[in-house]
């Protein structure tokens, strides 16, 4: 089924029924499609002179009238994170190569592309009338998600219609979700969990109720919240789920609604598996596994009675209609799916990411058990998984060097108990510099998910007799200091 059909069928069926949450403001189904029709006349009308439209708004309301929008003049979506600094976003968007940035309010003074900002607040928005949004050829690409690149830069990933709404399809089935269900949406639109809540839920005719960021601090009072938004499915990351089981008062604040619990992202510590499926005992939980370049290519419906704390959970069972592939030498997980990325959008133009065989190089290590289970072993190379966003150690080696007290770095993952990892640091200092003056350049130059928890000088960076960077070395001194 095309991306947008289902979404125009229950805008169609159910017109008066809630679609989307934000605080105190909230659209009916008609309300959104109305919304929607209105801002893709306008960029009709600005005829975009290229099919990319950047969204630099942050998740809610608007984002998701700009989202359906750029698809519904057969364009395609690039989503920013807004908390990234200036000289990032820029790079996203002049790597994009967009025709349009649709913001909110005046143009920020950071942005070096003026000419292209829409502001969403004062667009000309003409009539609807019997305008219908566009039905998109299934490989047209719908989406770029920037994720950290291994060259020191960030990298699109490039989803067409056809990835989005096979997931899309596959998790409305599969979790059956109805126009009964109350989702919170956590996620930002440039994280692919995003893609359940916007396309899944909305074509189903569930309510999409946006939680609010602050919540995150305050594992009490988001529970609350899920309490009192009588929420029934949450998909978000295993960090998050283990701060709730920690300190979310469930033993005081019940949430008879909640039925379905999904998490990505990361490795969740058995324990507080273990925990929180005590806390909540008639909740179902998932675990979904996949890169960006996949979204979700396996998954696990989570068996109370087979947990055991010093055991990590399986990933499961193949997802979306994927077929999976071990590679025999190395371990590494193959997968070839409808899901899977189209190619890499990378200075204005699409790369090809697939193997000839249409298999994509998941670069995860992984076995399958007695079960017939795929099991995770952590990743080949270096990249780590930092509460749900996949980080590449050398984007931020090369803000490290940039610096120019700094001589030499490593960056690595070490252990953390709620995210799994954290990015750590070791640099090589040049003569007379100190430490602490290279820290307001780190967080100027990096998202706060990236930042080192940990940095630590050393006279030189230890090396093994082949001359690569020893890095259980680095992992054993930054553990003791």
């Amino acid at each position: 089924m095309p991306l947008l059909s289902a979404f125009k069928q229950r805008c169609l069926e159910t017109p008066e029924a809630i679609a989307l949450i934000e605080g105190q403001q909230q659209l009916s189904y008609q309300q959104l499609m109305q919304r929607i029709y209105q801002l893709s006349s306008c960029l009709a009308a600005v005829k975009i002179p290229r099919p990319r439209v950047v969204i630099a708004l942050d998740r809610g309301i608007d984002a998701t009238i700009a989202v359906f929008a750029v698809l519904g003049v057969d364009a395609c979506y690039i989503p920013l994170d807004m908390k990234n600094p200036p000289h990032r976003l820029n790079y996203i968007i002049n790597d994009a190569a967009p025709g349009c940035i649709i913001g909110k309010g005046a143009c920020p003074d950071w942005l070096e592309s003026p000419e292209l900002w829409l502001d969403i607040g004062q667009a000309d928005f003409a009539p609807s009338g019997s305008q219908i949004l566009a039905t998109a050829n299934p490989e047209s690409i719908a989406a770029i998600l920037y994720t950290s690149g291994s060259t020191g830069t960030p990298k699109g990933v490039a989803l067409s219609h056809r990835a989005l709404a096979n997931f899309a399809n596959w998790a409305a089935s599969t979790f059956t979700l109805s126009p009964l269900e109350r989702i919170a949406s956590l996620a930002p639109f440039h994280f692919d969990l995003s893609i359940f809540d916007l396309f899944s839920c909305l074509s189903c005719g569930a309510t999409v109720n946006f939680m609010p960021a602050s919540l995150t601090l305050s594992p009490s009072r988001l529970t609350a919240w899920l309490q009192e938004q009588r929420i029934s499915v949450f998909y978000t990351v295993p960090s998050l789920l283990g701060f709730i089981a920690l300190k979310g008062a469930l033993k005081t604040t019940p949430l008879p609604d909640l039925k379905t619990v999904l998490f990505a992202g990361e490795v969740f510590p058995t324990p507080q598996l273990i925990t929180l499926c005590e806390l909540l005992p008639t909740v179902q939980f998932y675990n979904l596994y996949g890169p960006t370049e996949t979204n979700v290519c396996c998954y696990w419906p989570i068996d109370r009675e087979r947990l055991q704390p010093e055991q990590a959970i399986p990933i499961g069972y193949p997802a979306c209609g994927a077929l999976l592939e071990i590679d025999e030498k190395t371990g590494e997980l193959r997968v070839q799916s409808a899901n899977n990325l189209s190619g890499y959008w990378q200075q204005g133009k699409l790369g090809s990411a697939l193997s000839a065989d249409d298999f994509y190089n998941t670069g995860d290590k992984v076995s399958l058990n007695g079960q017939g289970e795929y099991c995770y072993h952590g990743r080949l190379d270096r990249m780590l998984k930092c509460s749900g966003y996949r980080v590449e150690p050398s984007e931020i080696e090369a803000v490290l060097l940039s610096c120019p007290e700094v001589a030499n770095c490593a960056v690595i993952g070490i252990p953390d108990s709620t995210s799994g990892q954290r990015p750590a640091a070791v640099v090589v200092l040049k003569p007379g510099a100190k430490l602490e003056t290279i820290v307001k350049p780190i967080k100027q130059g990096l998202p706060a998910y990236m930042q080192p928890s940990k940095i630590i000088a050393l006279d030189a960076l230890p090396y093994l007799s082949n001359g690569k960077t020893d890095y259980q070395a680095l992992l054993y001194l930054l553990e003791k200091n």
